[in-house]
């Protein structure tokens, strides 16, 4: 209301009848309206916005409300919708998602995807330049002006020494170097070692497979983890490991509800394989759907199951039918520190050391991210800050991993010849019995 005042805009205000009003501008001669709109309220649906610009983004954690602004663009012309933010302390925000796409699309510009996507990104390179002043001006381009130098540099300066002397350095390269990280300075896994262990394309067929079993707790995923120990480019050992999820939706009232409460969109993420939602019509988990997932993937995939291991708490039907009706090898596994320390340890390394490998899987790096570490007089283990954060698939990896890290050593299982007949099928005992190699045949007493 001051600016149209002003021999400025006095005049074009009376041009184009401007009017100010509590919420909203308008200018009836050019029939356009400048309206702000909060996130919390939703009340997009009956607007066709020219240009939506929405500050702050990276605090959202769902597209549902931000979907309806932009379908509502649909039929506008040279229209446009500005994401403003800085870096938040939850790296899975859809945000972040968009952010990544429009980088690779930059780095991948030959192939013209995302022509109609504008990146302009203000970001440090590393945490390192968290101590290297003189490349502020990356994620501050601030810096670059004479009149605001001094006074921005020097503030930056006291927010990084005051965040150091409290332990919180995390927040000062998160809001003020939009560093994305993990959601907890006592995090797992760096974010930057996750991504990094991303690799879309791996043939599993015939492969030796390590598994681990999480079953669900109320309101909690039950998770099937997959690790198929395989040797690299000169001999290097690596890890592979891929999961699949069963949602559960009865402590959440539905699965949309399920889906807003964990910030996951299952339904989509059924569609490419990486979770099954629940069958039972009360939306508890359904064993009977488990078990035979389980046993219809193995077979399909010619997948030879060497460990299996599971919480020793969680004796459930599914175990007992593996235990009854299949020749796999079955370990429970005590979810105590002292038990868990050593694969939780080997698991962290292998992501820092780049030596294991997953699909880009919406699921497992969330479950990756939200863990954090559990320590004790006796060991570690991971845990989570709340219950409505999962961290059921990196539970899973863990217990597969109780064998799987020795897949390359003389005494693990895969090498111990007195297991050797132990770990086989049915029909691989069968095969090796008639074998030269059992040296079970031979001389007068093949004659049978």
């Amino acid at each position: 209301k001051y600016i149209v005042k002003t021999d400025m805009f006095k005049d074009y205000a009376a041009t184009v009848d401007f009017k100010a009003q509590s919420d909203q501008m308008i200018m009836k001669e050019k029939n356009n309206v400048l309206r702000a709109i909060s996130h919390e309220s939703g009340q997009y649906d009956s607007f066709h916005f020219t240009t939506a610009i929405f500050d702050e983004i990276g605090e959202v954690k769902s597209r549902e409300k931000i979907s309806k602004i932009i379908s509502g663009q649909v039929k506008v012309p040279n229209h446009q919708f500005i994401q403003i933010s800085t870096s938040y302390p939850d790296p899975s925000v859809p945000f972040h998602e968009d952010q990544k796409m429009i980088q690779q699309a930059m780095e991948q510009d030959y192939k013209r995807d995302a022509d109609n996507f504008l990146g302009l990104i203000w970001a440090q390179d590393s945490l390192d330049e968290t101590f290297k002043p003189e490349t502020w001006y990356k994620s501050n381009p601030l810096l670059y002006l004479d009149s605001q130098k001094q006074v921005l540099m020097e503030g930056l300066q006291d927010k990084r020494d005051a965040d150091m002397l409290s332990g919180n350095v995390a927040d000062f390269q998160n809001k003020n170097l939009n560093l994305w990280l993990a959601e907890a300075t006592n995090s797992f896994l760096k974010l930057s070692d996750i991504e990094r262990a991303i690799q879309p394309n791996f043939n599993i067929e015939g492969r030796t497979v390590y598994i681990g079993y999480d079953y669900s707790m109320f309101s909690d995923n039950t998770a099937i983890a997959f690790v198929y120990p395989y040797s690299a480019n000169h001999g290097v050992p690596k890890w592979r490991v891929e999961q699949h999820s069963f949602i559960p939706w009865q402590h959440a009232g539905s699965i949309e509800a399920k889906e807003k409460q964990d910030g996951i969109n299952y339904r989509e993420l059924a569609k490419q394989g990486y979770c099954t939602i629940t069958s039972h019509p009360q939306g508890l988990i359904n064993e009977e759907q488990v078990y035979h997932w389980l046993l219809n993937y193995i077979h399909d995939n010619d997948l030879n199951v060497i460990f299996f291991g599971y919480d020793d708490w969680g004796a459930t039907t599914t175990i007992k039918q593996l235990e009854l009706n299949t020749d796999y090898p079955l370990q429970g596994i005590r979810q105590r520190t002292s038990e868990l320390k050593d694969p939780t340890k080997f698991l962290q390394k292998c992501f820092i050391e780049g030596t294991i490998t997953r699909p880009d899987d919406k699921i497992m790096e969330k479950a990756l991210m939200n863990a954090q570490i559990y320590e004790d007089k006796i060991g570690i283990q991971v845990d989570k800050a709340k219950a409505t954060l999962k961290i059921d698939v990196v539970d899973a990896i863990i217990d597969a991993m109780y064998q799987a890290m020795y897949h390359f050593e003389d005494f693990g299982i895969a090498n111990d010849k007195s297991k050797q007949v132990e770990l086989m099928t049915t029909k691989q005992v069968e095969d090796w019995y008639m074998s030269e190699e059992s040296g079970l045949l031979g001389g007068d007493f093949d004659d049978f």
